[in-house]
């Protein structure tokens, strides 16, 4: 009997062992669960909660980075970025070239001039004024002219009949011409004749530079005037007839 017993008590010991490792396994089991549950749901979840968490910190740090190129006038897209920065490129240059060019203040022009249909109606001087420098400078409004040699003279008046825009700053690149020209009215009386005439750019200010004296050349070199006036300068010639 006692034998009996010992083997039963030690049988009991070892089933009891073993339901208790069954039940640590089981409740261990089910806290993962609870905890995987707890966390959003079973290991697929996980996973998808990880992507997502990884696509969420790859689309910060994208956001931060487009956010740092936009900064710098930039894009991810292909071909954006180049002209974006090529459009800046070119308004930043034309803000600096057009900053940069001054005045023509005379002694970078070759001022010529033509004496145009001698006699005729529509007689006139065309002034040619050419920027023989090495940078553009600008000119505007219309040049001040004097006829003959009466320097003291009081300088001619602008046409009223001439196009509006005087105010307008005409850039000459080197090599550019802009013209311009004084016309004559001659009454065949008490008129005045010459061969030549004092030239002056102005400025902005409407005040003259320096005066340069110009000689004309031309079928009739010589012109006559009771009366005259002046255009403003211009790209094209003026009654290119």
């Amino acid at each position: 009997m006692t034998a009996h017993r010992a083997r039963c008590t030690a049988r009991s010991a070892a089933l009891a062992a073993v339901t208790a490792a069954l039940a640590l396994g089981l409740t261990a089991c089910g806290g993962a669960d609870k905890d995987s549950k707890a966390a959003g749901g079973d290991h697929t979840t996980g996973t998808a909660t990880a992507g997502t968490a990884q696509s969420r910190s790859a689309s910060d740090r994208d956001g931060k980075g487009s956010a740092e190129q936009a900064d710098s006038g930039g894009d991810r897209k292909e071909g954006a970025r180049p002209a974006t920065l090529s459009g800046g490129t070119d308004k930043v240059a034309i803000k600096v070239t057009t900053a940069g060019v001054q005045q023509c203040r005379g002694d970078e022009m070759l001022v010529t001039a033509v004496h145009r249909f001698a006699g005729q109606q529509g007689d006139h001087l065309l002034v040619t004024a050419s920027n023989v420098g090495t940078k553009p400078c600008w000119v505007t409004s219309y040049p001040a002219v004097k006829l003959g040699g009466d320097v003291d003279a009081a300088a001619l008046p602008h046409s009223k009949k001439d196009n509006p825009g005087g105010d307008k700053h005409i850039t000459l690149r080197p090599g550019g011409k802009a013209y311009s020209a004084v016309n004559l009215f001659d009454y065949g009386s008490k008129h005045h004749t010459a061969q030549s005439f004092a030239i002056a750019l102005r400025g902005a200010d409407g005040h003259n530079g320096p005066f340069y004296s110009v000689d004309t050349t031309g079928q009739k070199p010589q012109f006559s005037w009771n009366e005259a006036d002046v255009l403003n300068w211009n790209t094209e010639k003026p009654y290119d007839f």
